[in-house]
């Protein structure tokens, strides 16, 4: 910087002073416990090379009654399976409890829980979503997503609202496809060969 330079910067910042006072203090986090939801999309953010194969969207849905009853049936199911579906005749093999949650966490709960069914074979599962009665707007959010998710899955092959004792409308009955492992256990327990049909 020349003579003029200097000249022409000190009439510029002529009157201007160093602010005072105290050193910024350091950003304070939270230490409620994250949920499910945050601590999904901290562990994606270390793995940036990974795909998220989570194909559940949080977009523009069709909300439906609280007391609206759920009810998906896939072509080829029999109605005497569906009906026991209905009533709550089948044995549950695994819930998944969606209460108080956020629609992001219940996004990949959802997600997570039938990916798990399918892996460990679970022919029968049950959800159960809430009615959002105590949501200010009486609007019921999650069952509503729920109700829009689940078809997107090819393994689950019907569902239903669960009987009273299961939660009824709060809740939701699940039948999965069974797997081809368990379709060869059966042929072989009946002592049929793979490539007959089996029995209905």
């Amino acid at each position: 910087m020349n003579h003029k330079d200097k000249l022409f910067f000190d009439q510029e910042m002529a009157g201007v002073r160093p602010l005072k006072g105290e050193a910024p203090q350091p950003v304070q986090r939270s230490r409620e416990k994250p949920g499910p939801g945050t601590l999904y999309r901290r562990a994606a953010a270390q793995r940036p090379a990974e795909k998220d194969d989570n194909f559940l969207t949080t977009g523009f849905v069709e909300f439906v009654h609280p007391q609206e009853v759920l009810s998906f049936k896939r072509s080829g199911i029999q109605n005497g399976v569906f009906q026991t579906l209905q009533r709550g005749g089948y044995r549950i093999d695994a819930t998944l409890d969606l209460h108080l949650m956020t629609v992001e966490d219940a996004r990949v709960e959802v997600f997570a829980f039938i990916r798990d069914c399918i892996r460990y074979e679970v022919r029968t599962a049950l959800i159960n979503h809430g009615k959002g009665t105590r949501s200010k707007d009486s609007r019921a959010m999650i069952k509503s997503y729920l109700a829009r998710w689940l078809p997107q899955f090819k393994e689950i092959m019907a569902f239903h609202s669960a009987q009273g004792f299961h939660g009824g409308t709060g809740a939701v009955y699940l039948l999965l496809r069974k797997s081809e492992k368990a379709k060869d256990r059966v042929r072989e327990r009946l002592g049929l060969s793979s490539g007959k049909p089996e029995p209905h």
